[in-house]
């Protein structure tokens, strides 16, 4: 019987779904041992040959997850950002390359982070009210857990630009227009929709979709998997800037940033 090693992470198997809950509040943010928990649900969900798919949300009604826990990045430790970078890394690659198919029900903001998990899942279904960001550069940030490459694959290069180097935040209906989520349901209702959609795979051989997402991500992955391990080492770069740190505290201090561009 498949468990979670942490409270963080809650798991429930119904039949041949597994859903899964990021539940950190308030926020559901990401911390050395919730994303740990996460790879391990994953690797034990491979395992268990009764489960075909998974299905991803979060805890409560405003987010789906708000990204990384930023206190862990105030003191611009550069240790701290490898440790964190690894274990977005690890976790989020576990998850894409779960076995099964797995759906992100959106209910919420999805931040950061939170946005990167929902990508690393094979589809999106989205609230309504729901709100999409990867705002990481207005705290001296960036992206370290595949969002400059799954949301480029995803939407291309223009879209990911716009909402990457500009700042914008994309509501469910644009994020649906553009190709980042697959379907945008009422609120309240994507847990509901993931999990049904997940019901449908089990009409499929789970051997036969294995072996095509496998076929799937072979094209993707000969342009991806040198990106992500740059992403992460760029992420670690930062922290040897005055930006970096300025931006961080100024977000946990609630006042604007003063860039010094170094």
């Amino acid at each position: 019987m498949s468990t979670s090693p942490s409270e963080k992470i809650k798991l429930v198997i119904d039949g041949h779904v597994a859903t899964i809950t990021v539940d950190n509040p308030a926020a559901n943010t990401w911390d050395t041992e919730s994303l740990p928990a996460l790879k391990q649900v994953v690797l034990d969900l491979n395992d268990n040959p009764e489960v075909y798919a998974l299905v991803l949300t979060g805890a409560g009604e405003k987010f789906f997850s708000a990204g990384a826990d930023l206190k862990l990045f105030a003191d611009g430790d550069p240790n701290m950002a490898r440790t964190m970078g690894e274990a977005f890394g690890e976790a989020f690659e576990t998850l894409s390359d779960f076995r099964g198919v797995s759906i992100a029900a959106v209910n919420g903001f999805a931040m950061g982070g939170g946005l990167e998990v929902a990508m690393a899942c094979d589809i999106r279904i989205a609230e309504r009210q729901s709100q999409m960001a990867l705002p990481e550069a207005k705290v001296g940030l960036l992206p370290c857990a595949g969002g400059t490459q799954r949301l480029t694959q995803l939407v291309g290069e223009g879209w990911a630009k716009r909402v990457i180097l500009c700042g914008e935040r994309l509501s469910a209906e644009k994020a649906l227009e553009i190709g980042l989520v697959e379907e945008v349901v009422e609120t309240g209702e994507s847990l509901a929709a993931a999990q049904a959609l997940a019901a449908q795979v089990g009409g499929q051989s789970p051997t036969s979709v294995s072996a095509c997402k496998r076929l799937i991500h072979a094209a993707r992955d000969i342009a991806i998997s040198g990106g992500l391990a740059a992403e992460r080492d760029e992420f670690v770069q930062l922290f040897s800037t005055e930006d970096q740190r300025e931006g961080v505290n100024a977000f946990l201090e609630k006042r604007a940033p003063e860039w010094k561009n170094r």
